[in-house]
């Protein structure tokens, strides 16, 4: 069998949401697969009765998951906000695995995106040879969850064109979906809800009608608060990836993961960690996401060109790849701050020579 390069989060977590079935003696919604408390449980981790234990998906704010998992208790849908960067597909695959046990029921939101992704579409040869028969639709995502009671995700609703957003708000308001070309309709099972998600910093690509903003609840999903939570964070989803992707490299030390991050949130809050120094930020987003990939890219320069071990002249290539998107404004902004603030730390000589002989 060949292995799967990206494992379905039910799949990747079987045991995990196995074990949590097992223990749940708690009242678990109409086709819920756990209770609201163990899917709460599944994202932030946690020990269970007989020991076993629940890895953390979502390092955070506890408290916003438990809104987000109570907002799909009810009858309006979840809309995740937050830059790139934020968990919010992370966190909106792991919710539907943990309440529908699928994940996969999916709409990817893009500037070509069609109203058949939300509503169903056609075999067309079938509706040549037959006219429109149920034989001959072709049910979306969003309609198979409706008919399972399941949760379906709705990728970067804003880049969905507006009139193309607007085909859920007869699915979120009325729980139904009208096939008129049958005469039918599809009624909602007990069960089944949307949770979108929507990148805050593009919000003007198709800012939702507020039609369609009074049907969510919307949950902001922040950058992580501090350093530590932040380092955590992306420790544990170098790992995760590296095993995933079976780089030859051995786990990078914290103090390199540490330096990648406090680059990352010094240029992101535009002063340095002890506040003594203002600097400018570049336009890039500068995200946990993107401190991941400047990691495992690193650790692929250390395992396939190096000596195994992450080191300064891997990092220096994707951090400075990360930063700089714009080759005048950012890379100014990343020389300076090289010069005035990497330069001057002390045990950081090493990074500074191999960025700096990138610009």
């Amino acid at each position: 069998m060949e292995s799967i390069l990206r494992a379905h989060a039910e799949q990747q977590f079987a045991a995990e949401l196995y074990e949590l079935e097992q223990a749940d003696r708690r009242p678990r919604p109409t086709n819920w697969r756990l209770s609201p408390w163990a899917v709460a449980t599944y994202i932030l981790g946690g020990t269970l009765d007989n020991g076993f234990e629940i890895a953390p998906k979502y390092i955070g704010n506890g408290r916003l998951i438990e809104i987000a998992i109570a907002t799909l208790t009810t009858d309006r849908a979840l809309l995740l906000m937050g830059i790139p960067g934020t968990g919010k597909t992370w966190v909106s695959e792991h919710l539907a695995a943990a309440i529908s046990g699928d994940s996969t029921l999916l709409v990817q939101g893009t500037a070509g995106t069609s109203e058949e992704a939300i509503r169903y579409g056609w075999n067309y040869a079938s509706l040549i040879a037959k006219g429109p028969t149920a034989e001959a639709l072709v049910p979306s995502p969003v309609m198979v969850a409706m008919r399972k009671g399941q949760i379906t995700r709705v990728e970067e609703l804003t880049r969905i064109p507006a009139d193309v957003q607007d085909a859920l708000i007869t699915i979120l308001s009325e729980k139904l979906l009208p096939i008129p070309e049958l005469n039918q309709e599809v009624q909602a099972i007990k069960g089944f809800n949307v949770i979108a998600t929507a990148n805050d910093r593009d919000r003007g690509v198709n800012d939702l009608s507020s039609a369609l903003k009074r049907r969510f609840n919307t949950v902001v999903l922040p950058l992580p608060a501090t350093a530590d939570e932040e380092v955590t964070i992306v420790q544990q989803r170098v790992h995760s990836l590296g095993q995933a992707l079976e780089l030859p490299a051995e786990p990078p030390a914290l103090a390199e993961i540490r330096r990648v991050v406090t680059i990352f949130r010094e240029l992101r809050q535009g002063m340095t960690e002890n506040g003594k120094a203002k600097l400018k930020s570049p336009s890039s987003t500068l995200s946990t996401a993107e401190a991941i990939s400047v990691i495992n890219s690193g650790l692929a320069l250390a395992g396939h060109f190096g000596d195994g071990t992450l080191r300064a002249g891997d990092l220096a290539a994707s951090l400075t790849g990360a930063i700089v998107k714009d080759p005048i404004h950012d890379t100014v902004i990343w020389r300076e701050y090289l010069e005035t603030i990497v330069r001057e730390r002390d045990g950081w000589g090493d990074l500074y020579q191999a960025c700096r002989a990138l610009i």
